[in-house]
This record gives C-alpha cells, sequence and structure tokens, in this order.
C-alpha cells in the first residue's frame, strides 16, 4: 500500500479516507447489540470499530431481529387466542395478550441475536 501525502504548512499530512459507514440510524436491537457488545465483549467491538465495520455488524443484528420479531408475532398471537374478534370484543384483554407476546419474543430474540 503507498501512502500520498499533502503539504500543509510545513508538515506533510497523509492523504487518508475512511471507509463510507452505511447512513441507516441503529434500531432498538442494534442499540442493544452495541451496548452488549461495548460492555461485555471488549476485544470483538474493538476488532468490528478497527475494521470499520460495528455500525454494519449492528444493522446486521437489528435487521434479523426485526424480521424474526415479525414472523413471530402472528404464530405467538395466534397460540395464544389474540385474535380481531377478541380484539373487538375486549380490547384490555387483547393488549395484555399480545403485551405478553411480544415479551415472549423479544426474549428469544435477545438470546438468540442480541446477547449470543
Amino acid at each position: 500500500m503507498e501512502l500520498t501525502y499533502h503539504q500543509e504548512g510545513d508538515y506533510l499530512i497523509p492523504n487518508l479516507e475512511v471507509d463510507k459507514q452505511p447512513e441507516r440510524p441503529l434500531n432498538k436491537y442494534g442499540r442493544m447489540r452495541l451496548a452488549y457488545l461495548k460492555e461485555h465483549r471488549r476485544t470483538l467491538y474493538s476488532q468490528l470499530f478497527l475494521k470499520v465495520k460495528l455500525k454494519e455488524h449492528c444493522l446486521e443484528i437489528g435487521d434479523a431481529a426485526q424480521e424474526r420479531l415479525d414472523e413471530m408475532m402472528p404464530q405467538l398471537a395466534k397460540a395464544a387466542g389474540a385474535t380481531e374478534e377478541l380484539k373487538a370484543r375486549d380490547p384490555m384483554k387483547w393488549v395484555g395478550l399480545m403485551n405478553n407476546c411480544k415479551a415472549q419474543a423479544e426474549e428469544i430474540i435477545l438470546a438468540e441475536l442480541v446477547y449470543a
């Protein structure tokens, strides 16, 4: 690898370019993965950071987690009996069941993807 320089005053400054980072913001699960790596997996965090792959990694985990949540929610809701009929008849019970389903799905996703 050959470095080129440009002169600013009496100094030669290397012409360095940083790889482009994805422009999208991290979702909830991507931010949780970033915090987990920073706190508990420092070596992996440092490796990804130095290779400029950290944000890309967290985006991938976040996207995978969101897709998994979107797949699991209808299945869990059906198994719990949270139907449209129940939603019309007893909305509070339906909300409780849906919250329970989301908590179950998130517990699985966090264990399998975010904290793995």
